[in-house]
């Protein structure tokens, strides 16, 4: 099995479950879910085997697949992972498969449905594996399509109409895209001219990168700064994150918080610090400073919120300031911190939104002050709720505690006092989680919601799934960081000796 193509596996197993979706009728919903949950149950079998069966003692890329496709750009269809990589390829599957079970209940359309649901894994998933600028770019264009329409058609928000979330969210995806894009055609006609021929494989432009003048690497960071940073909700441009939150349904808002905002964290450390490490010297302090906004503000505009997805989308903003902080340290430490903070939020927030979902479906509401008691009608909803709580406040034992602490220790040898004004973020994040865990499962119970039946069948799969990780990853998180250790060293040694180059260090 060494010469098995296992990355295309993984990436075309949820495309060939939409591609016989097309042929079965549409009122065959059950049939449609089934195939969805297929697809998405092979891809995440095959991402488990990669993760297990890479060598970290030897690191770098693996379970490379290289083709040439476009050769006059140098274009290669370059598929392969390490360990910054496999942890967000496998966050992917681990969510995208607890998306389909989290969406069993929807009857609108079903096939259209899961079609774009298995799409949108897809662009996602081949974000991570990419190791091709161009073919990355592809992949990212890919995720913004499934995205809009799904909103648009299958979204409900109260607050605000689900057109104009899906229309914000494009619109502020595509602004920073377009950033990202002026950054990458700049990069490659100078690299070229580097080189002495087209490539656009990592490595490659990497090789070019570090050659570059300071200079030309501050400015080409600024602009991939500010195209993943939109992605990764950066203070202060963040406010599409909320609303899209709210406008989107339970499987996007899964993927949305779960994978989506990672591929401008991953963006970063994989490309921005890789290509151009003196420009991420240079704006390194930015950084830090824009994570530590981030997270004091949005925390307390999450503490003023009564919408359970509000609360839960400005505490996604507020966890990804912690990200943005771990990278502005540009030390090892920081890496393994932020990377191991993007998989640990990723998993609690999909299980905090599939909660929500089912909430949702049940009470018909996500106002908090029309919520209560609700625990004694759902406990297995109130165990996962509690659960996704209890791991965003980064409670000792689960998964997000860990990455948060490594985070502060490398935040703190770096800034000191900032790193400080980013841990008293935590306090303010345990009141609005506690307040609204108390005002929506305990209390009296409400007359209303007696008749409520508790999650049972396909929709415990993001519980048991889900909640598993963030125990298992908790009691054991050597499985995650010597993982992400084994990748971010190599990172940092690379940086480390460009800045000597160049004469920083």
């Amino acid at each position: 099995m060494s010469g098995f193509p296992f990355l295309t596996a993984i990436l075309l197993a949820p495309v060939a479950a939409a591609l016989f979706m097309i042929f079965i009728p549409r009122d065959e919903g059950k049939l449609i879910k089934c195939l969805a949950a297929v697809g998405t149950f092979i891809s995440m079998a095959l991402s488990l085997y990669v993760y297990f069966a890479y060598d970290q003692n030897l690191g770098g890329l693996q379970f490379v697949e290289r083709i040439p496709w476009i050769k006059d750009l140098g274009v290669t269809y370059f598929m392969a992972v390490d360990g910054i990589s496999l942890p967000m390829l496998l966050l992917t599957n681990l969510i995208g498969f607890s998306a389909v079970f989290a969406s069993w209940n929807v009857n609108s359309r079903p096939r259209e449905f899961f079609i774009l649901l298995c799409l949108l894994i897809t662009g996602v998933m081949g974000t991570f594996m990419a190791h091709d600028l161009f073919i990355f770019l592809l992949f990212y264009e890919v995720v913004v399509i499934p995205i809009y329409i799904m909103v648009v058609i299958w979204g409900s928000s109260k607050r605000v109409t689900k057109e104009y979330a899906g229309m914000k969210l494009t619109i502020y995806l595509l602004i920073g895209s377009a950033f990202l894009l002026v950054g990458v055609i700049a990069l490659f006609v100078k690299s070229t001219a580097i080189l002495g021929q087209p490539d656009m494989s990592f490595t490659r432009l990497a090789e070019a990168g570090i050659k570059l003048s300071s200079f030309d690497q501050i400015w080409l960071f600024g602009l991939m700064l500010f195209g993943f940073g939109s992605l990764i909700s950066m203070w202060p441009f963040h406010s599409w994150s909320p609303d899209g939150y709210a406008g989107a349904p339970t499987a996007v808002s899964m993927i949305h918080a779960g994978v989506l905002k990672k591929i401008g964290g991953y963006g970063l450390v994989k490309i921005a610090l890789f290509f151009l490490p003196l420009g991420a010297k240079f704006w390194a302090p930015y950084m830090a400073v824009l994570g530590v906004a981030g997270v004091t503000y949005a925390a307390f505009a999450a503490l003023a919120q009564k919408d359970l997805k509000y609360v839960v989308g400005y505490s996604s903003v507020s966890h990804m300031g912690y990200v943005m902080l771990a990278i502005g340290s540009l030390n090892v430490i920081g890496i393994n911190g932020a990377v191991a903070n993007m998989f640990a939020h990723g998993v609690m927030a999909a299980l905090f939104f599939s909660t929500i979902g089912f909430i949702y479906e049940k009470t018909h509401t996500r106002w908090i002050p029309d919520m209560g008691g609700l625990a004694r009608q759902t406990p297995r909803l109130a165990v996962a709720f509690m659960l996704a709580a209890m791991a965003s406040l980064g409670l000792p034992g689960l998964v997000t505690f860990i990455p948060e602490f490594t985070i502060f220790v490398a935040a703190f040898q770096v800034y000191g006092g900032l790193a400080v004004v980013g841990i008293a973020g935590i306090i303010i994040t345990a009141l609005y989680v506690l307040r609204a865990g108390a005002n929506t499962l305990f209390g009296p119970p409400r007359p209303e919601y007696g008749h409520l039946e508790d999650i049972h069948g396909p929709e415990m799969v993001p519980l048991v799934v889900l909640g598993t990780v963030l125990v298992v990853g908790g009691l054991m998180p050597s499985l995650l960081f010597d993982m992400i250790n084994s990748g971010a060293t190599k990172l940092m040694t690379h940086i480390e000796g460009a800045l000597k180059i160049g004469g920083v260090l």
